[in-house]
């Protein structure tokens, strides 16, 4: 009974936003990313500076994913956990967006249900000003091309951020689960983006961690620094409409943090993979084991990270590629480890409106973890001592029908394989591969 009080809860909570969405639409809210059809391919969210202001005015929007999984997997030494083919908890989320003032609008978002956390808790909000309440035009001037947003947010690092699925918002992403590395977290910082014709640059600094954290850092004999550190990063770029048929976008992103209490950049989300306990162990539970899939190097002291992203889109074809480098470390290391990602999605949407879409994508990621043993070679003289790195490679084919802008239907079949692996981690030889079918809702 007990999983199906998150679906109950998320089910009425979802009715109650629809009831408000009816009372205030999102049209109402200027410069905000729509949840529903419209949404995708949108990046930061757009600026409109012509937008009227007639008054305090509040938005209800939600996302609602209902999933059925039929993945099956393997590795050389057994033990891992039993699954079938079965339905997935479902996933639900709440947005609630308020235009305070002229060109200053809240943000709050709220996890209805979800597999990391089943009971109703926040992700995070924000103020984004696209004005500011000074008189003057130096501030009128310059505030047509800033956008300033402060809060516990989700921070803009790379582009791959704003094509991923997020607990019950799963619309804006064609395939089912997000890449191997998941280069996404939510932090409490400010950000100022500058937007001038096609090209945009921002710059943002952090806490660096999840959420609020006053406690000291210790000391380790690996690692003395106990000072904690504020994490800045940096994006830069052009998003250019070159015609009526073909956009063109290219991205960079750099994220450093020197000395964290708890760095996530890797481990940030909170709600859990689209892959239910897939290459978990027997005996794992779904709230503890949420991240099934995934990679997370563990660069938990210090992290330094640099994102490119290429996007375009001709007519109906899209292409959006990755290239990911990262190296960090714990605070009980002394050298830092390294961490590589591609991926690259090809996605064709035809039909009325773009209401259909298949698409392909490939994702692979090659990271040394932390307390991985050291192999020598032999019988080399001398002999030749190196750390091996893991590997992991995923293939996803996907398909999915825009029933109305709001209606979503999609699946995939995915084949991820692991390698170079001791033979001593369970994941040794593991692989796993199957189908997964999604019904989203957002609005």
């Amino acid at each position: 009974m007990k999983t199906l009080r998150p679906a109950l809860r998320a089910s009425i909570f979802l009715l109650a936003c629809f009831a408000a969405g009816n009372v205030y639409a999102q049209t109402t809210v200027a410069n905000l990313r729509p949840y529903d059809q419209s949404g995708i391919n949108v990046f930061e969210a757009p600026k409109e500076n012509d937008a009227r202001f007639t008054g305090l005015k509040v938005a209800f929007g939600a996302g609602f994913t209902q999933s059925f999984q039929g993945l099956k997997h393997e590795n050389v030494s057994g033990g891992l956990y039993k699954i079938s083919p079965g339905f997935n908890t479902a996933n639900a989320n709440l947005f609630m967006d308020v235009q305070l003032a002229d060109g200053i609008r809240l943000n709050l978002t709220s996890y209805l249900s979800s597999r990391h956390h089943n009971e109703t808790w926040v992700k995070g909000g924000y103020i984004q000003f696209d004005k500011l309440p000074f008189n003057g035009q130096f501030w009128e001037d310059l505030m047509k091309v800033v956008t300033l947003k402060v809060g516990h947010m989700e921070i803009n690092y790379g582009d791959q951020h704003f094509r991923r699925s997020d607990g019950g918002q799963t619309i804006y992403n064609p395939f089912i689960e997000n890449y191997v590395l998941d280069g996404y977290t939510t932090e409490i910082g400010g950000e100022v983006l500058l937007r001038k014709n096609a090209a945009f640059g921002m710059i943002g600094i952090s806490n660096g961690m999840i959420k609020g954290n006053i406690d000291s850092l210790v000391a380790t004999p690996q690692d003395d620094n106990i000072h904690k550190s504020p994490a800045i990063y940096f994006k830069g770029g052009f998003d250019k409409q070159v015609n009526e048929v073909v956009r063109v976008r290219l991205a960079a992103s750099y994220y450093t943090n020197k000395s964290s209490g708890g760095q996530t950049l890797y481990g940030g989300d909170r709600t859990g993979s689209n892959y239910f306990m897939v290459m978990e162990k027997t005996g794992s539970t779904y709230t503890t084991n949420a991240f099934s899939g995934r990679l997370n190097p563990g660069f938990s002291k210090k992290v330094d990270a640099f994102q490119l992203n290429g996007f375009l889109k001709a007519r109906g074809l899209e292409l959006f590629g990755t290239f990911e480098a990262a190296q960090g470390r714990t605070k009980t290391e002394v050298d830092d480890r390294k961490a590589t990602q591609y991926a690259i999605d090809a996605v064709y949407r035809f039909c009325k409106d773009e209401r259909l879409f298949v698409g392909v994508r490939y994702n692979a990621v090659t990271a040394r973890l932390a307390n991985v043993p050291a192999v020598t070679t032999a019988p080399a003289s001398p002999a030749i001592v190196y750390t091996q790195d893991m590997k992991v490679n995923r293939v996803e084919l996907g398909a999915g029908w825009f029933l109305t802008r709001n209606i979503l239907l999609k699946g995939e079949y995915v084949d991820q394989q692991y390698k170079d692996l001791p033979a001593t981690d369970y994941r040794n030889g593991g692989a796993f591969k199957g189908y997964v079918v999604q019904a989203v809702v957002g609005f």
